[in-house]
This record gives C-alpha cells, structure tokens and sequence, in this order.
C-alpha cells in the first residue's frame, strides 16, 4: 500500500513541477510555439523517474495547462511529441549524459517539424526561433538530472525493483 502512495506522491509532485515550469515560456514570434523552460525538468524526469512517470505527468500537465488556458492545443501537440522523442532517445542512449544533453533539442526541432507540416509554416524559422530554449535545455538538463539523482538517492527505497526507479 505504502508504495501505491509513494508511486501516486511522486506522479503529483511531477505533474505540478512541468505545469509550473510549463507555464513558463520563452516568447515566439508565431503564435503558439512559444518554448517552454519544463523541457529540461521533463527531460531531467524521463531520465531519473522512467519513461512510464515521466509520460503519466506529461499528460496529467497537459490537461491541467488547457484547463486553466496556459496551453493551446498546439503546444500539446509539440509536448506530446517531444515527450515520445525524448523517451526514444533516452531509451536509444541508456540515459547516458550525452542523450540526455541532445534529447531535448532533437525533439524539439522534430515536433517543430511536424507541427510545421500541420500548420504550413515553414519549418526552419520555427526550429531557429526555438533554439534558445534549446540551448537552455541542453544546459540545463544534466543539472536537473544530477538534483534528482541525489534527492532521489536520499529517499529511503523500499521494494525497488532492478533498473527502475521506484
């Protein structure tokens, strides 16, 4: 029982870390694509909590930020494929560092791709308009991992299961 608590705290306690961080975002010149400064933190997350945490607090975030109007369906569409991308690469890279610096960016400039496709802008100016959330994520990311590395090694485990981060 303890552990379905634990397991429910730490998907709240995430959930509300990416929607305050998420609401958050460095400004566009296009409408909806502003980039938001939770990519580190959701990055940071996949790598230290598991894809599965990671994606049930992406999507909670999700619909508490259309919920309270910070979000418009756009910038689902780019989180939801970020938060695939991200997990693929991690998974790809065995959560070593340097997947963990590139992810972010990667994903980033693929859902912009995609979302230019959607919406018939041109693509390029939609990445390039991004890159400095890039670069701050790739900044930033190795530091929210090593914060959590060590909360994470603070808390008392019980019950962990090999390789997963309970």
């Amino acid at each position: 029982m303890n552990q379905n608590i634990r397991y429910i705290t730490e998907i709240a306690i995430l959930t509300a870390m990416i929607t305050v961080l998420g609401a958050i975002k460095i400004p566009n010149i296009i409408p909806g694509i502003e980039f938001q400064l939770s990519a580190p933190l959701a990055v940071a997350i996949c790598a230290v909590f598991g894809f599965k945490k990671y994606i049930i607090s992406g999507c909670l975030s999700s619909l508490i930020g259309l919920a309270l109007g910070t979000q418009s369906i756009l910038n689902v569409m780019i989180a939801m494929q970020f938060r695939l991308i991200v997990g693929l690469i991690l998974w790809m890279c065995q959560n070593h560092m340097i997947g963990i610096m590139i992810s972010g960016p990667i994903a980033s400039a693929l859902a912009r791709l995609s979302l230019s496709l959607y919406v018939g802008k041109a693509a390029l100016p939609m990445i390039a308009l991004a890159a400095p959330g890039m670069i701050f994520t790739v900044i930033m990311a190795p530091v929210f991992v090593k914060v959590f590395h060590k909360i994470h090694n603070q808390v008392p485990q019980s019950n962990v299961v090999k390789g997963k981060v309970s």
